[in-house]
C-alpha cells in the first residue's frame, strides 16, 4: 500500500453510498428496462424474452468471480465498474432516439448487467475487508436499508420522474366523451380517404373527428362489424400508424415458411395454436341471429407536420364510464412526417345488450415518451459519475485488499475447482437445487408481465395506468410492504427456525399471486384497490423470500461458505431467467386472465418438492442473514 493512503475510514462515509450504488443498476436492468420498453411500444413477448436473458450475468457470476480476486484489488473493481455502469446508462440515453433503438439499448443493458454483477462481487468482498467484525455486524442492516432505498429510487422515484416528464411534455391531451343513444337510428361512417381535417400553424396538436360521438344502440350484422374492425386495422397498418402483429402461432406466408426453423415448425407454432384454441382469451358468445353491437370510428390526425425524422406517439384509451362502450381497436398510433395529415382510426363498439343512453370517457395522450426516458437515464449516468468520483477518493485502502495472484494462481484455480466439486457432493444437493429452481416458478413469470399488465390499455386486458401511477404502486407502496414482509419474516424465522416457517413462507410467496387473477377479471378503476392488491402480494413476497434466502445459506454451510452461496444465488437467478423468457410469449397467446391463472398453477411444483427437502430444525433460530 502506498504511503499516506488510509487503511480505514468512517464506514458511514462509504457503506451507504456503496450499497445504494450496488442496488441501482440491478433494479434498472431487471425492472426499469421492462417499463421503458413497454412505453416505447415493444411487445410483451420481446420484453419478457430479452430482458430475462439479462439475468444471465447473475447466473454465471460464480464462474468469473475468481477474476475479481486474482487480478487487481476489489477497490479497483468497484471504481472501474461504477465508471462503466455510468457509461452504459449514458449509452442507453443516447440510443433511445435512434432507429433500431431496441437492439442498441439492449446491448447497453447487457453491459450494465455484467458490470453490475461484477460490482456486486467486489462490493461484497470489500465490505468484509474494509470493516472489522464488529462493524460488519453493525452495518449489515444499514447496507440492506440503502439497498432497499436504491430499489425505491429505481423502481419508484425514477419511474415517477419519467411519468411526470412524459405527462408534461409533447402535445396537449385530448379528452372525448362517447355516448350511446336509442334515438340514433342509422350508422354514420366517414370514408377516411375523403376526410380532411384543417391544418393549423404552430406546434402539432391532436385533432379528432367527431369531437362528440353518439352511437345508436341498434344491432348490426356480425360480419359487418368484423369487416369494419378489419378495415380499420388494415388502414392503420398500411399507413404506418401501427405495426402488424406477429402473433405466435399465426399462419405464415410462403416466404416465412421457407425460413422457419425446426423449433418454430414442429414445436412453438403447433403449441401456440393449441394453447390459443383451448386456452386463448375469452370470447363473448355470439348471438343466435349473428348480430353484434353497433360500431363507430373515431379519427385522429395531427394539425401540422412534425419535425423531420421525429415521431409522435398517441396513446388512446378509456378514462372511465360505462364499460358497455368499448374501445376494440386503435390504442396506439405513430405519426410522422409521412402520415401526419392522414386520419388514424380507432374503433368503438357497443355491447349488443346495451339499449339505454349512457356514456364513457376516453383520452388521447401524446407525451414525449423517448424524451422522458432520455432525461431519466441521463440523470442516472450523472449520478454514477458522482459515485465514481466519490468512491475513488473516499473508499479506504485495507491491507488485506490484494490480488489473490500473489498467493499463486495455480493453487487458487485448484481451490476454485475444489469448491465446485464439494458443492455438488453435498448431501441432498440435487433436491435442494430443484427446490431453489422451483421456489419462485410462478413469481418468475409474474414479475415480467406485472408492469406491462398495469400499463396496457383496458381494452386489451390491462389496467390502463400511467407510467407515474405504476411507479407509485410498485416503487413506493410495493417496496414499503415488501420491506415490511421481509422484516417480519426475518423476525419470526429467528424465533422458530427455518423448518418451522418454511411451509408458511412458501404459501406467503405464492398464494397472494391470486390477486392478479382478480385484477385481470374485474379490471378495477380505483387506484387504491389496485395498490392494496399489489401491497398484499408484495408483503407476501417479502415474507416468503426470507425462507428462500435462509435455505440458500443453509445449503451453503461448510468450508467454502461464500463461494457456495454464490453458486446457490446463480441457481436462484437461473430459476428466474428461464421461466421469464417464455412468459411474454405465453401471455400474448392466452391473454392476461388465463396467464395469471397459469402463474398460480405454476406454484404447485414448489409445494410438491418442499415435502422432500430436509432441514435441520435448529437452523435459523440463532439468526442468519443474507442479501437478496
Amino acid at each position: 500500500m502506498k504511503k499516506g493512503k488510509p487503511e480505514r475510514r468512517n464506514p458511514w462515509l462509504w457503506v451507504p453510498s456503496l450499497y445504494f450504488a450496488e442496488g441501482i443498476p440491478y433494479i434498472i436492468v431487471m425492472t426499469v428496462s421492462v417499463i421503458m420498453y413497454k412505453r416505447l411500444g415493444v411487445s410483451n413477448a420481446e420484453i419478457a424474452l430479452y430482458t430475462s436473458w439479462l439475468y444471465l450475468p447473475w447466473v454465471i457470476k460464480p464462474l468469473w468471480s475468481p477474476v475479481v480476486d486474482i487480478f487487481k484489488t476489489k477497490r479497483f473493481w468497484i471504481i472501474i465498474m461504477q465508471l462503466i455502469v455510468g457509461a452504459g446508462l449514458a449509452g442507453v440515453a443516447l440510443t433511445i432516439p435512434v432507429p433500431n433503438f431496441f437492439k442498441y439499448t439492449l446491448a447497453f443493458f447487457w453491459l450494465l448487467a455484467f458490470s453490475s454483477a461484477t460490482h456486486d462481487i467486489a462490493a461484497d468482498g470489500f465490505y468484509m475487508l474494509g470493516l472489522n467484525e464488529h462493524d460488519q455486524a453493525f452495518f449489515v442492516g444499514i447496507r440492506s436499508m440503502f439497498y432497499r432505498f436504491a430499489m425505491i429510487t429505481g423502481q419508484g422515484l425514477l419511474i415517477i420522474l419519467a411519468g411526470y416528464i412524459e405527462s408534461h411534455s409533447g402535445l396537449p391531451p385530448v379528452e372525448l366523451q362517447v355516448k350511446s343513444s336509442p334515438e340514433v337510428k342509422q350508422q354514420v361512417l366517414v370514408n377516411p380517404d375523403s376526410l380532411k381535417l384543417p391544418e393549423l400553424a404552430g406546434e402539432p396538436q391532436i385533432l379528432t373527428y367527431p369531437q362528440h360521438l353518439t352511437i345508436g344502440t341498434f344491432l348490426i350484422p356480425k360480419k359487418k362489424a368484423d369487416s369494419l374492425k378489419a378495415f380499420a386495422k388494415k388502414w392503420n397498418i398500411s399507413h404506418g400508424f401501427a405495426k402488424e402483429e406477429n402473433r405466435p402461432g399465426q399462419v405464415k406466408t410462403a416466404k416465412a415458411e421457407e425460413s422457419s426453423s425446426w423449433w418454430s415448425e414442429y414445436v412453438s407454432t403447433p403449441l401456440a395454436k393449441f394453447l390459443r384454441k383451448y386456452f386463448g382469451p375469452e370470447k363473448k358468445p355470439g348471438r343466435k341471429d349473428h348480430m353484434a353491437g353497433n360500431v363507430a370510428y373515431l379519427y385522429f390526425q395531427l394539425s401540422s407536420q412534425p419535425p423531420k425524422g421525429e415521431e409522435v406517439v398517441v396513446n388512446f384509451g378509456s378514462e372511465g364510464g360505462d364499460k358497455s362502450i368499448a374501445l376494440v381497436s386503435g390504442t396506439r398510433f405513430v405519426f410522422n412526417e409521412n402520415n401526419w395529415n392522414i386520419p388514424a382510426l380507432a374503433v368503438i363498439q357497443l355491447d349488443p345488450k346495451l339499449q339505454t343512453e349512457t356514456e364513457a370517457s376516453f383520452a388521447a395522450r401524446a407525451g414525449n415518451i423517448p424524451l422522458s426516458w432520455i432525461i431519466t437515464f441521463g440523470i442516472l449516468a450523472i449520478l454514477f459519475l458522482l459515485f465514481f468520483v466519490w468512491h475513488k477518493f473516499i473508499l479506504p485502502y485495507p491491507k488485506s485488499d490484494k490480488p489473490a495472484v500473489q498467493t499463486g494462481a495455480r493453487d487458487f484455480f485448484k481451490e476454485f475447482i475444489r469448491t465446485f466439486v464439494l458443492f455438488f457432493k453435498k448431501e441432498h444437493i440435487w433436491i435442494g437445487l430443484t427446490f431453489i429452481l422451483l421456489y419462485r416458478l410462478g413469481e418468475s413469470q409474474l414479475v415480467k408481465l406485472a408492469s406491462p399488465f398495469m400499463l396496457d390499455a383496458r381494452e386489451v386486458g390491462g389496467l390502463g395506468l400511467t407510467t407515474g401511477q405504476v411507479g407509485a404502486i410498485y416503487g413506493t407502496i410495493g417496496i414499503l410492504f415488501l420491506t415490511l414482509g421481509g422484516l417480519l419474516g426475518g423476525f419470526v424465522a429467528s424465533r422458530n427456525g427455518l423448518k418451522y416457517w418454511l411451509w408458511w413462507m412458501l404459501i406467503a410467496i405464492n398464494i397472494p399471486d391470486v390477486v392478479y387473477i382478480y385484477l385481470s377479471y374485474v379490471q378495477p378503476e380505483s387506484f387504491w384497490v389496485i395498490s392494496t392488491c399489489v401491497a398484499f402480494e408484495q408483503f407476501g413476497y417479502g415474507f416468503g423470500f426470507t425462507a428462500f434466502m435462509l435455505y440458500m445459506i443453509y445449503i451453503s454451510e461448510g468450508e467454502f461458505k461464500t463461494a457456495h452461496f454464490a453458486l446457490a444465488t446463480g441457481f436462484m437467478a437461473l430459476g428466474m431467467m428461464l421461466p421469464g423468457m417464455f412468459s411474454g410469449w405465453l401471455q400474448e397467446i392466452i391473454g392476461y386472465k388465463h396467464f395469471f391463472v397459469w402463474v398460480v398453477l405454476a406454484t404447485i411444483p414448489a409445494f410438491i418438492v418442499a415435502k422432500f427437502v430436509p432441514i435441520d430444525p435448529e437452523f435459523g433460530k440463532k439468526g442468519n442473514g443474507g442479501k437478496e
